[in-house]
């Protein structure tokens, strides 16, 4: 592998580039395909379509697709057009007997051609690209170079080779790969086209047809790899998603807000985002549960709860049903509306799909005995009859309407209908623990929970089906209920998925176990469960650390192996005070002293001042800072942070060159990253959850979002599990 920088000669005085300079011909290229898709743009920004459409609908559409496709081609100024380059050794989907020399591409985040349609750029996407990703020195997939190339703000300013086909050269790690992961990150999340890994690619370009899981560690790069692997089914399957539609669900705002910007740079405009709140958001949440209730709301078991509530409403005809048609008068029994009602039943339809075909079933036999009379009617006389006011007054009386918001408010606020739907399925006690104290006196005026709004969707899905989407992303999806995940499951029931979560990570009362049970309450049985182990993100010494809390936390599952060694990146520092003697040392050799406080901290307490401290020393560094702490803290850090002079961001509230520190709350901390965090007080961290072993995966968390270095302090004695060597 051979590396390249710029070349300190003057260049040549002309625009053209100097023919024997490797760097200027790259640079040159890059200008050409700056120019090539400009012009692209300015040919569908130039289209009339006056005259070919047949009405202002058509048009509408039309005009609405050209506007996506514009926005689409727009030129990132500080986002490079290319990142790699492929020499092939012979033509792409040539047989190696034809002989003939190899094509080269330039591999970038989307397609650009010349004035006469040739290739200057090649989709990431594309299967020519592939080899990019895949090819070593092992297989090089018919690839004698491939080059990667580094750049500053939007122009290239290095390029790194392999020559994957020469035996005489010999594997290295490419420093410019390196460089572009470990790379500042302000702003919002990144896309990793440039640096996808073989082990990612696989599940980046793994089909439609399959749900795939990701079990991933801190820093293994899965929430990437779940919207590159969107972005490229939407390459793949444009025509059938665009029909179908694509979501991504995150776990809250904040982080849905943090990946709003990777599609968009891909070309992927068209893609939803929303939290499991977001999609069953029928009802105004404004209560909490306690977490045994919620835990209880949560499991599946409820599911067949409702389920037996919703099909109580079923009541068994008395009398027969008589239909007045001119003179004449037409008799269903008893015994036959019966034999009705038992077929569906048995059936199990959706409750509203039985009620819109039981009327119709009744004009059915009213219309047998017409003809059997020697009458001749149509369909048009069947829906008149399905319509007569005895067959709807016949329909209401044994299959009611039946609204799900009314009905869970029943099953919370009624013990004894409750218990009728729960025995067998609930215990006494497990009952007495969702039932709502206080009587409510309508479904608008309740104080519905999260929890409830989930067992809500569950009665709209029995009662009516949800429609589906063709493919949904559901990331951190260990933090879901069981209920939660059939929820989501039910967006995608006719379509695939991609489940992306860590064990580890799993911060809920109700967090999976394992994602065999996760995947079943999806309703992906089929789903293939893939493992990434390798950390890129997190220096090695910070996960180490971390990792000593998985054995309390998630034993047996494998710790991240990360690839960044990065000496000093973790310092753990004591911080005197009335829960610590002056002069104690902590955690011996990881622990270090802080600098020296800076001025306007005068009156904090030690911790307060010892945390603004670390903060002004990270943001001596390059990059973003992340202030992590206990939700109990952070009023007070609010305060030291205002008193010292620091302005700091919220999450969700975006990064910039001149605002680089944001106080996150641990439980909001989940998916995010920055490239240097300060950790406040572990245990508070620990304590603020309702068990040990929550919180505990909450500070694994909060231990594992720094990028470049992690401070932590701790004025009380830290976990258990992190004080081990």
């Amino acid at each position: 592998m051979s590396a390249h920088a710029p070349d300190p000669a003057t260049p040549p005085a002309d625009d053209a580039p100097d023919p024997l300079d490797p760097l200027a011909r790259e640079r040159a290229h890059l200008t050409a395909s700056r120019s090539a898709l400009r012009a692209m743009r300015e040919d569908v920004q130039a289209l009339d379509i006056r005259d070919v459409t047949a009405n202002w609908v058509n048009a509408a559409v039309l005009e609405a697709q050209i506007e996506d496709r514009i926005k689409a081609l727009a030129d990132l100024a500080h986002t490079p057009l290319f990142f790699g380059r492929l020499d092939y050794l012979h033509p792409v989907g040539a047989d190696e007997a034809e002989g003939g020399e190899g094509e080269r591409f330039y591999i970038g985040r989307r397609h650009v051609h010349d004035a006469e349609g040739d290739p200057m750029v090649i989709d990431w996407r594309a299967p020519a690209s592939q080899p990019f990703y895949r090819a070593s020195k092992k297989d090089p997939l018919d690839v004698g170079l491939r080059r990667r190339f580094g750049y500053t703000a939007g122009d290239i300013t290095a390029y790194e080779d392999e020559h994957l086909s020469d035996p005489a050269e010999t594997a290295r790690s490419s420093k410019l790969l390196q460089a572009e992961i470990e790379r500042p990150r302000v702003g919002p999340m990144r896309d990793i086209v440039a640096t996808i890994q073989p082990e990612q690619d696989e599940i980046v370009r793994s089909g439609l047809g399959g749900t795939v899981c990701v079990q991933g560690g801190p820093g293994t790069g899965k929430t990437a790899v779940g919207l590159h692997r969107v972005a490229y089914l939407l390459y793949a399957h444009r025509e059938r998603l665009a029909r179908t539609g694509t979501l991504v669900i995150g776990p809250n705002a904040s982080f849905l807000h943090y990946i709003e910007q990777v599609l968009p740079a891909l070309g992927e405009l068209e893609v939803k985002q929303a939290t499991v709140d977001d999609l069953v958001a029928s009802v105004d949440v404004r209560g909490t549960d306690p977490a045994p209730a919620a835990v209880i709301k949560g499991d599946a078991r409820m599911a067949e709860v409702l389920r037996r509530a919703v099909r109580s409403h079923v009541t068994p005809p008395t009398e027969p049903v008589v239909v007045v048609r001119g003179s004449r008068r037409w008799r269903v029994p008893v015994y036959e509306l019966e034999e009705m009602v038992e077929q569906l039943l048995a059936r199990d339809m959706r409750y509203g799909a039985a009620r819109e075909a039981l009327p119709q079933r009744i004009a059915h036999a009213v219309l047998v005995r017409m003809e059997e009379a020697g009458e001749a009617p149509d369909d048009r006389v069947q829906d008149a009859v399905a319509r007569n006011p005895a067959v709807k007054a016949a329909v209401k009386a044994v299959w009611p309407p039946v609204d799900p918001a009314k009905l869970v408010l029943r099953l919370l606020s009624d013990a004894d209908f409750l218990a009728a739907h729960a025995e067998d399925v609930l215990t006494p006690d497990e009952q007495k623990t969702i039932l709502w104290t206080k009587p409510v006196r309508s479904a608008k005026s309740a104080k519905w929970s999260a929890a409830d709004a989930v067992l809500i969707d569950e009665a709209g899905d029995l009662i009516a089906r949800t429609h589906s989407l063709g493919h949904v992303v559901l990331d951190e999806a260990q933090d879901l209920s069981p209920m939660q995940y059939r929820a989501v499951g039910r967006r995608c029931s006719t379509g695939s998925a991609t489940v992306l979560g860590d064990l580890a990570q799993g911060t809920t009362p109700w967090a999976t176990a394992n994602w065999t049970d996760a995947l079943r309450h999806l309703g992906k049985t089929d789903a293939v469960v893939e493992e990434l182990t390798a950390g890129f993100r997190v220096p090695r010494e910070v996960i180490a650390y971390a990792s000593r809390l998985l054995p309390s936390i998630a034993p047996g599952l494998a710790e991240v192996a990360s690839v960044r060694e990065s000496p000093g990146s973790l310092s753990v520092r004591p911080v005197p005070g009335p829960a610590e003697p002056a002069g104690s040392t902590g955690l011996s050799d990881l622990d270090a002293a802080g600098p020296a406080e800076p001025a306007g901290s005068t009156g904090l307490s030690d911790l307060d001042a010892a945390v603004v401290a670390a903060c002004v020393e990270s943001l001596a560094h390059e990059g973003s800072t992340g202030l992590i702490a206990a939700d109990a803290r952070i009023p007070a850090l609010r305060e030291a942070l205002t008193a010292a002079g620091l302005p700091y961001l919220s999450p969700g509230e975006e990064t910039t060159a001149e605002a680089r520190l944001t106080l996150v709350p641990a439980s909001l901390a989940k998916g995010l990253e920055y490239d240097y965090v300060v950790l406040d007080e572990p245990a508070a961290v620990v304590d603020g959850e309702p068990d040990e072993r929550t919180g505990l995966r909450r500070l694994y968390v909060a231990l594992t979002r720094a990028v470049s270095g992690l401070i932590v302090l701790h004025a009380t004695e830290l976990p258990g599990p992190l004080s081990a060597t």
